[in-house]
């Protein structure tokens, strides 16, 4: 069997490329073609001196992870050590990827024609079936990648919260929106926003029931009692958001929350946090009642 270098060397060239490439995707960094096509050049060099055993040490686990570390250097320059491990890490899975791919594929093709020379499989395989290889485990990577990510963005937009509010506990699920931005501008308290349906069991009805009322300076359908017992403890949070611009809500101090989130190492537990009151509903489906600031998270 006739083995041209100058083949291989293409070969590996663009396996190499496009296992950078998918990498650099992955870890959202930017394409440098050329730092790209010179990793790969190298990678493909090793490669043509490992088949023609001018390496001896080509088996040599320690000089792999070696060319691999310059490799991702060379394309993907790592800020720090951190940054290298993890590039380094989802270098090495889509290349076991790609080549468990570009193998399934050079065996359906011509099995009787492939050969492994010190740790190089070879052939006379058409370079399209090397290429058609490529591709099919980009698409599959990248689109795994993005479901992946999507999950695991989804779930930890999220988290279970405690409030214990008036000696009462509430347990919830609260969005984590990155929007809510809300303090208390006398005490500068961060503001959590919970439905009001919620809260009947933690506050008068009187209250909750008249908050527009209220805020309008209408006090006349509160009870005197719980005037007197709540009105004083009561916040007023402006905000703003899409469709209006001065926005007024009803808040009161809690005794505490509770977050319990996949993000945090443990449940973080924050006192004095004021919970403004929402009257309508923040979901159609009622997937979370309350919005948590990511400054709280």
């Amino acid at each position: 069997m006739t083995i041209y270098i100058d083949i291989v060397l293409l070969e590996n060239i663009i396996m190499n490329y496009i296992i950078i490439y998918a990498t650099a995707i992955i870890l959202k960094k930017n394409k440098r073609h050329i730092r790209f096509f010179i990793a790969s050049f190298i990678g493909a060099i090793y490669s043509i001196l490992a088949y023609i055993s001018i390496l001896k040490i080509y088996s040599n686990i320690f000089l792999k992870i070696i060319l691999s570390i310059i490799i991702v250097y060379i394309a993907l320059n790592p800020q720090n050590i951190k940054k290298m491990w993890k590039a380094l890490a989802i270098f090495y899975l889509v290349s076991f990827v790609f080549g468990g791919v570009a193998f399934a594929m050079i065996y359906m093709v011509k099995p009787q024609n492939v050969l492994m020379r010190n740790g190089l499989f070879l052939g006379t395989y058409p370079l399209k079936t090397i290429i058609l290889g490529a591709i099919i485990s980009f698409v599959l990577i990248v689109v795994v990648f993005k479901i992946i990510k999507t999950q695991i963005s989804k779930k930890s937009m999220y988290c279970d919260i405690e409030i214990k509010l008036n000696e009462k506990i509430i347990n919830t699920k609260a969005m984590i929106d990155t929007g809510n931005l809300l303090k208390d501008p006398i005490t500068n308290t961060p503001v959590i926003v919970v439905e009001r349906s919620l809260l009947y069991e933690c506050l008068p009805k009187e209250i909750l029931n008249n908050i527009e009322k209220i805020l309008g300076g209408d006090l006349d359908s509160v009870p005197e009692n719980i005037k007197n017992k709540y009105i004083s403890k009561l916040k007023i949070i402006p905000f703003s958001s899409l469709g209006k611009e001065n926005g007024m809500l009803i808040g009161i101090k809690s005794e505490y929350i509770i977050l319990k989130n996949s993000e945090l190492q443990e449940d973080k537990k924050i006192k004095n946090i004021i919970v403004a009151i929402y009257e309508k509903s923040l979901t159609k489906k009622g997937e979370y009642r309350a919005l948590v600031g990511l400054e709280l998270v």
